[in-house]
Parts: C-alpha cells; sequence; structure tokens
C-alpha cells in the first residue's frame, strides 16, 4: 500500500467510529508537519511523529479483517524503530482505557500508563472513558 491519503483515511473511518476517524485532508496535513513520519502496511499504517527527543504515536489503524495478524505488532516495532533512530529517549501515546487489545498490545512493548486524562474520550453513546497515557524508552 503507499502513503495515499485517501487509502490511509479509508483504512481509518474502517477502524475507528470514536474517537472520529480522520480525512484524508488531515492525514495529508499531519504528515507535512515537522518530525512526522509514517509506517504503512497492506492493511494497516501508523503515524507518528519526532522531536526535540520525543516520540508521539499519534495514531495506529488496522482493518478489522486484517486485526490479530501481528499488522499492530509490526507497525508499533517500526515506531519505536523509527523513534530511535531520530534520538528519540522517550516515546509516548494515549489510548482509551476500554480498548483492551491496544492496551496489551502497548504493554507488549514495554509501554508502561504514566497518568490518565479522566473522561476525556466521548462515546457515541454519550458515556465518557478515560485516556491512558503511556510512555516507553524506544
Amino acid at each position: 500500500m503507499t502513503a495515499d491519503p485517501e487509502r490511509l483515511a479509508a483504512i481509518h473511518r474502517a477502524a475507528f467510529s470514536h474517537p472520529r476517524p480522520w480525512s484524508a485532508t488531515e492525514i495529508a496535513a499531519l504528515l507535512t508537519t515537522p518530525g512526522a513520519f509514517l509506517i504503512v502496511e497492506d492493511r494497516g499504517f501508523l503515524i507518528g511523529r519526532a522531536i526535540a527527543g520525543e516520540a508521539e504515536l499519534l495514531t495506529v489503524a488496522v482493518a478489522p479483517a486484517a486485526r490479530r495478524q501481528g499488522i499492530g505488532a509490526r507497525l508499533l516495532a517500526g515506531f519505536l524503530d523509527a523513534a530511535r533512530a531520530a534520538g528519540a529517549e522517550t516515546a509516548f501515546l494515549e489510548v482509551a482505557a476500554d480498548n483492551a487489545a491496544a492496551l496489551a498490545l502497548y504493554a507488549g512493548h514495554g509501554f508502561a500508563e504514566t497518568a490518565r486524562r479522566r473522561g476525556y474520550y466521548l462515546t457515541p453513546g454519550g458515556s465518557r472513558v478515560d485516556a491512558v497515557l503511556m510512555a516507553a524508552r524506544p
């Protein structure tokens, strides 16, 4: 798969209902920001940013039909490699507290919870879910 923002947005739409998926325009704009990088697999992608000794995982999306096939793990390993290559000493991310699969993936790659943003995400049903902040050494 190429870095075509339309294709990336289609995967993001399939992967997320909340928070709302990103548009092709938003993805294209984000990829032009300083330090931004893209890691692409056939049915998934990850956007990160590395600057000033830190790396942030901005989004990772895997098409629902392609989940549990190691794509997310390869993307995350690529993120940590890219962070290390960019000189990052810390990598961080945030994830919804009810996303058990993502929490397990991140923990399996050395990320640990550092804080929470209480009630940060609003679900389609109107309830609130905490954002879990996690960090690791790349």
